[in-house]
């Protein structure tokens, strides 16, 4: 084996040590979602200066897309999102409301949207600014399969998000899940919000949240409904409005009136 095959193999190797050997940065530096299950099977919440992938079919872009600015929201530590879209996505999704991420609780002030015309340039885009340590976390959205994100693509982007400590999450719509070194992987599906106030139609939203990969810790499924107010995930609320005790004098059980015989 030649001296610079030799190199290359053991730079390779350095590489991927660091990844598998990022256990113990990643415990110190998690931050909670607040779904009591699902923090638990995270060994705490969702690592930080690590990659995240979350898949969606078509039909269910608009709950991944809520489900991505929760997780953005919660690592970002107040510090600016850069999120990078492909031009495609704009036009199967359409774009995003600055409104309806105020209303998610994620300050458009500090998000900053850039559009890329191809999958080569969305990845050198988040690369780069996965390298860039002011930025809080760095939302790569791509839609349906493709062949440029690859393993070494996905390394690439581990690599840069431990050396700066942002957090990358991928928003894959439309796509097959392959190999990678993402930290976690979800697949969403919307859930059945719950009934809203009388003066509000809107209930709270609610995520079908299936963990299918996790580095460090078990997988799993969870209905996790978002606090926007809280800015946190949380387990379903059972009772979302105030519930009228029942009457002191009302037996447990109805007594079955029965026909008397004529």
């Amino acid at each position: 084996m030649s001296g610079a095959r030799r190199s290359a193999l053991a730079t390779l190797r350095g590489q991927i040590e660091r990844i598998e050997t990022a256990e113990a940065v990643h415990h110190r530096d998690r931050v909670a979602l607040g779904h009591r299950e699902a923090d638990s099977a995270l060994q705490g919440g969702l690592a930080r200066a690590a990659i995240h992938e979350v898949f969606c079919t078509g039909p269910q872009g608009t709950a991944a897309t809520g489900f991505v600015t929760g997780l953005a929201g919660r690592v970002t530590a107040r510090r600016p999102l850069l999120w990078v879209r492909q031009d495609f996505s704009d036009m199967e999704a359409g774009a995003l409301s600055m409104s309806g991420l105020a209303e998610l609780g994620l300050d458009p002030r500090r998000v900053v949207m850039v559009r890329a015309a191809d999958v080569e340039t969305a990845l050198r885009t988040s690369a780069d600014a996965l390298a860039c340590d002011a930025l809080g976390a760095v939302v790569l959205e791509l839609w349906g399969e493709t062949r440029q994100f690859d393993l070494v693509a996905s390394r690439k982007l581990t690599l840069a998000a431990q050396a700066s400590g942002v957090t990358g999450v991928l928003l894959r719509m439309a796509a097959q899940p392959l190999p990678s070194t993402a930290e976690t992987r979800w697949m969403l599906r919307a859930a059945p919000s719950p009934p809203g106030p009388v003066w509000n139609a809107w209930g709270a939203p609610r995520f079908d949240a299936e963990l299918l990969r996790n580095r460090h810790g078990p997988c799993g499924r969870w209905i996790m409904e978002w606090k926007c107010d809280e800015c946190l995930f949380s387990e379903p609320s059972a009772h979302p409005q105030p519930v009228a005790a029942a009457p002191a004098y009302r037996p447990d059980q109805a007594v079955p009136w029965q026909r008397r015989a004529g």
